[in-house]
């Protein structure tokens, strides 16, 4: 049940971070919706978050690994690039399916990581759907 929570809360702050780092044409970051009703945007919104949460639990756990002396270097900065580089990989696999998220270039995916982890740290703070549940002692 956590988990489909977290699913849609992240599909909501997508939506929300589409609606910040919007931008006129191609700028930005915009949804492509299966069809042009609300409910057709709604399950897009959850079907780019179910891709995302796998992408980023698959090949962004092998990113971070492997660019762990990067992450020292730059004193935990490059998880930026990293989270830019999940969001485009998000946008492409989406933009094959024929749906899903647009991002206008890769600096608007590293805008819209910053923006979309910060929306969604504070919504799943306010929910209270963690990680990892708190362990009774």
């Amino acid at each position: 049940m956590r988990t489909i929570i977290r699913v849609l809360v992240n599909a909501f702050a997508l939506w929300l971070t589409t609606l910040i780092v919007g931008g006129p044409g191609d700028h930005g970051m915009w949804i492509i919706p299966l069809q042009n009703d609300n409910a057709g945007k709604m399950l897009t919104l959850v079907l780019v978050a179910l891709v995302f949460g796998l992408v980023n639990g698959t090949l962004g756990k092998v990113v971070r690994f492997v660019s762990i002396p990067l992450y020292i270097l730059t004193l935990g900065l490059f998880g930026l690039i990293v989270n830019g580089i999940m969001i485009a990989v998000v946008a492409w696999l989406s933009q094959l399916a024929g749906f899903g998220l647009g991002v206008g270039g890769f600096w608007w995916g590293v805008l819209g990581a910053i923006v979309l982890s910060i929306l969604s740290g504070i919504l799943n703070g306010l929910l209270g759907t963690r990680k990892r549940p708190r362990e009774n002692r």
